[in-house]
C-alpha cells in the first residue's frame, strides 16, 4: 500500500453541523482533549468536559471531578453520548505514575464511567483506544479489518493497559445492555497534544530499521479523530462496536526516510531487543522493549465503517508526518526518554545512531571507526 497521492494536507467534505446533542469527554482539559472538544464543537455539539480541572477552551460546559470517583454520575445528567479517552497521548503525564498503579486506574475509570453512564442514561459510550492493541506482528494483515482479534503480546506498558481497558469495557457492556459501547481505535496519531512512543521515534538523529522487516506507517490527525468521532456519535444503533480511523493507505520505510529527511540505520532484531530491555530493566529507557515491535512490523488499519457511511480524512499520511516532524523539532529522544543538555547519559545515547538501541549503535560506531586508519581508509 502507498500513501494517498494527493500531496494536500487538507481534503473530504466538511462535515454535517450536528444537532444540539450534549456529549461530554474526558481528560478534556488536556492539550489534546481541548483540540478534540474544538474539533466537536466547531461541528454544533456541545460539549461536557469532564477533568480534575476546568480547561481554557471556551464553550465547554466544564464539570471538573474525578472520573473515577461514583460522583462522576452527577456530571452526566442531561449527557446523551460519553466520550472517554482511554488512550491519553501525553507520555511524560503518563510515565509519572507507577505502571500498576497506572494500571489500577485505568481501569477503576472505565469500571466508573460504564456504571455511572449507564445510571445516568446516557445513550452511547464511545472509548478511544489505539490500533496498537491488535498488536504489531510478521503475519499482520495488511490493512487490518476492524474485527480483527487484538493479539498484542504485551503484558506491561501502554498498550498492555489499553488492551486491560477494552477487555474490561466488553465485560462491563455484557452487564448493561442498554448502554450501546464503541471502542474507536486511531492509527499513530499526530497533532496537538500528541507526544506518543511513536512520535519520539522521529525525535531520533536517526530511524532504526530491525534487519529483514519492512514496517509501513499509517496515521492519524487529531482533528480526522475529531470528525470521525462525531460519525460515531451520530451513527445510532448501526455504529459497530469497534471502529477504525486513519488517513488511509501507509507509507513505506523508504518514503518515510525520503519525506522526513531523517536516514536509517539497520540493526539486528535480536541484538535490538536485548540492548532495549536491558536499558529498560536499568531504568534508561521508560519503555519495554517490546514497544520496538511497533516501529518495525505492521499495524495498519483501514477506517472502514468511515468510509462506507462517507467520512473521509482531511490529512493523508504524508501530510501527518509533516505535522509529526514540525511538532517534535528540536527534540531528542532515546527510545521513549526525552534528553536536553544536561542529561548527560540521554545526551550521549542521543548522539548515537539509533534512538532505540543507542548503546548497541554507539558500539557499532566506534568498531567502524577502529577499523580505519588516520586517513578514514580502512586497514
Amino acid at each position: 500500500m502507498s500513501s494517498a497521492s494527493a500531496p494536500a494536507s487538507r481534503r473530504g467534505p466538511t462535515p454535517p453541523r450536528h444537532q444540539q446533542r450534549r456529549l461530554a469527554l474526558t481528560r478534556a482539559a488536556s492539550t489534546f482533549g481541548g483540540a478534540l472538544a474544538q474539533e466537536l464543537m466547531a461541528a454544533g455539539v456541545q460539549v461536557v468536559g469532564l477533568d480534575a480541572r476546568a480547561g481554557r477552551v471556551e464553550g465547554v460546559d466544564w464539570r471538573p471531578g474525578d472520573v473515577a470517583a461514583p460522583s462522576v454520575v452527577a456530571a452526566l445528567d442531561d449527557v446523551d453520548v460519553l466520550v472517554h479517552l482511554a488512550f491519553d497521548p501525553d507520555l511524560i503525564r503518563v510515565l509519572e505514575v507507577q505502571p500498576a498503579v497506572r494500571r489500577a486506574r485505568q481501569i477503576d475509570e472505565i469500571r466508573t464511567l460504564v456504571t455511572a453512564a449507564a445510571a445516568a442514561g446516557v445513550g452511547h459510550l464511545i472509548v478511544v483506544t489505539s490500533t496498537m492493541v491488535f498488536g504489531a506482528r510478521p503475519d499482520n494483515p495488511v490493512p487490518l479489518p476492524e474485527d480483527h482479534p487484538g493479539r498484542a503480546a504485551e503484558t506491561e506498558g501502554l498498550v498492555a493497559d489499553l488492551v486491560a481497558v477494552e477487555q474490561e469495557l466488553r465485560g462491563l457492556a455484557a452487564a448493561h445492555p442498554g448502554l450501546r459501547t464503541t471502542v474507536v481505535r486511531p492509527a499513530a496519531l499526530v497533532g496537538p497534544g500528541v507526544d506518543t512512543m511513536i512520535t519520539r521515534h522521529f525525535e531520533a538523529p536517526r530511524l532504526l530499521r530491525l534487519r529483514g522487516t519492512e514496517p509501513l506507517w499509517s496515521f492519524c490527525h487529531v482533528a480526522d479523530l475529531g470528525t470521525a468521532l462525531l460519525v460515531v456519535a451520530e451513527g445510532d444503533s448501526e455504529v459497530p462496536d469497534q471502529v477504525s480511523v486513519a488517513a488511509g493507505g501507509a507509507l513505506t520505510q523508504a518514503q518515510v526516510e525520503e519525506l522526513s529527511g531523517i536516514r536509517g540505520i539497520d540493526v539486528a532484531e535480536g541484538t535490538a531487543y536485548a540492548a532495549a530491555d536491558r536499558l529498560h530493566r536499568l531504568g534508561v529507557v521508560p519503555v519495554p522493549a517490546t514497544d520496538l515491535a511497533y516501529v518495525a512490523h505492521s499495524w495498519i488499519s483501514w477506517p472502514g465503517w468511515l468510509t462506507q457511511v462517507g467520512w473521509s480524512p482531511r490529512y493523508d499520511n504524508a501530510a501527518c508526518l509533516a505535522v509529526l516532524l514540525e511538532e517534535v523539532r528540536g527534540n531528542r529522544a532515546v527510545m521513549a526518554r526525552r534528553v536536553g543538555a544536561r542529561d548527560a547519559v540521554g545526551a550521549a545515547a542521543a548522539g548515537a545512531a539509533s534512538a532505540t538501541v543507542a548503546a548497541i549503535a554507539t558500539a557499532a560506531l566506534l568498531r567502524r571507526r577502529r577499523g580505519r586508519g588516520p586517513t578514514g581508509q580502512s586497514r
